[in-house]
């Protein structure tokens, strides 16, 4: 990390956690485990969150809040210290916003053993988006009791969105639902397995990359392959194109940039001896350069028209833009460094890469600044090699503490005029 430009005075750690309030009780610790739990039972994908969104609701309501579900049915948003009735924010300082995303995978859950593994087939949250709407949910219930105290600072949004998974992600549609009405600053959280729980990893600037989704159709008039110069060899085609695009493109764009196109799908024909007339490609461009992400589509079009004209393949490319890099500000940043800080000792907090992961909490940042961690979710002591979007990915439960710490401790911290 790049050091701050003006230094603060930080805790030691023999007083690391002594010096803010808002410390998570034991028996809400437990119950936020369990809650976690059932959420990894019963997962549920992007824009289908129904019994996520209710259960979220149900409980901030059991704690006296007023969270607002969003237009689209699922996800919600939650005022907390606003000081009206309605518990919707009327006041001129702004929000400071905890941000969690609710949505899962569609990828079966295969933990052998784990007595909460995914009750639904094909389906798992194996990235840890239960983790981060429980810490959101348990920052919130913390923050709701110093309030009642009168030892909020100031107020606090909740935002529980919906469909992150689903490019270009449900940010942009919590935010047309009025997400970040009266936001100033928003912060979020993402597990990372190859950080020790009870850490967190932080990074100055972009912390993640672009994402954008990329289909390829090819069409020719189809044959016998015994007779495969009297038509076009589709099948060739569309190896060529999955093996030399990806080659040309990286010739044609700064290799610092870090655009990497990589093909999740291919698919072409039905049977050994006959040449077919479609077939299909998917794909996601990556990228960790802002300027070269503008510019993948027509590099990737161009690409594609060549290596395809080789063969007389007639193409069609369908770029769907996704998301930009995620990129932290640096004063939200150094505000998330203190509170672990504050929480747990600067011994805590580790340098992190640039990821090539996509993540649409980088719409907001287009908005308002903020940052995002990266919290440790692997057993100190666990030399497994697990990683996101696998079906046995778990966490260790702790974290989930670790990150309502650094939440409370962030809006405790948080200067609203700075």
């Amino acid at each position: 990390m790049t050091p701050r430009e003006t230094e603060v005075d930080l805790p030691g750690e023999e007083n690391a956690g002594s010096a803010l309030p808002g410390a998570l009780p034991e028996a809400l610790r437990a119950e936020l485990v369990e809650f976690r739990r059932d959420l990894h039972m019963h997962p549920e994908l992007g824009n289908q969150e129904f019994r996520t969104t209710a259960a979220i609701k149900a409980r901030l309501e059991k704690a006296g809040l007023t969270p607002r579900v969003l237009d689209g049915g699922t996800g919600l948003i939650c005022d907390i210290g606003t000081g009206t009735e309605t518990g919707e924010y009327e006041g001129e300082d702004g929000l400071f916003a905890l941000r969690a995303d609710i949505d899962a995978l569609p990828i079966p859950d295969t933990k052998a053993t784990c007595a909460y593994r995914s009750t639904v087939p094909d389906r798992a949250h194996a990235c840890g988006h239960d983790v981060h709407t429980t810490v959101v949910l348990g920052a919130g219930l913390v923050l709701a009791d110093l309030d009642r105290l009168g030892r909020l600072p100031h107020p606090v949004r909740l935002i529980f969105q919906p469909a992150e998974e689903v490019l270009p992600g449900g940010a942009a549609d919590a935010i047309e639902s009025g997400a970040l009405e009266g936001v100033r600053k928003i912060v979020a959280v993402h597990c990372d397995p190859k950080v020790d729980a009870g850490r967190i990893g932080l990074r100055y600037g972009p912390i993640t990359s672009a994402c954008d989704r990329l289909d390829i159709s090819l069409d020719g008039p189809g044959g016998h392959t015994a007779r495969p110069h009297l038509t076009t060899d589709l099948v060739t085609a569309v190896a060529r194109v999955a093996t030399d695009v990806p080659a040309v493109v990286a010739r044609r764009v700064d290799a610092r940039s870090g655009l990497v196109l990589t093909w999740g799908r291919i698919e072409s024909g039905h049977t050994c001896n006959v040449i077919p007339q479609h077939a299909e490609l998917s794909g996601t461009v990556r990228c960790l350069d802002l300027d070269a992400w503008r510019e993948a589509p027509d590099v990737i079009h161009a690409a594609v028209q060549e290596i395809a004209d080789l063969y007389r393949a007639k193409p069609v490319v369908n770029y769907v833009r996704g998301v930009p890099p995620v990129v932290n500000d640096p004063a939200v940043t150094d505000l998330l460094r203190d509170a672990m800080a504050a929480r747990r000792g600067l011994s805590s907090v580790e340098d992190t890469p640039q990821s090539l992961g996509g993540e649409d909490f980088s719409w907001y940042l287009e908005h308002v600044p903020g940052a995002m961690a990266r919290l440790g979710v692997k057993p100190p002591q666990d030399r497994t090699s697990r990683d996101l979007h696998q079906g046995d990915f778990d966490v260790d439960e702790s974290a989930i503490g670790v990150g309502v710490e650094l939440f409370t401790a962030a809006v405790l911290l948080d200067k609203p005029n700075l």
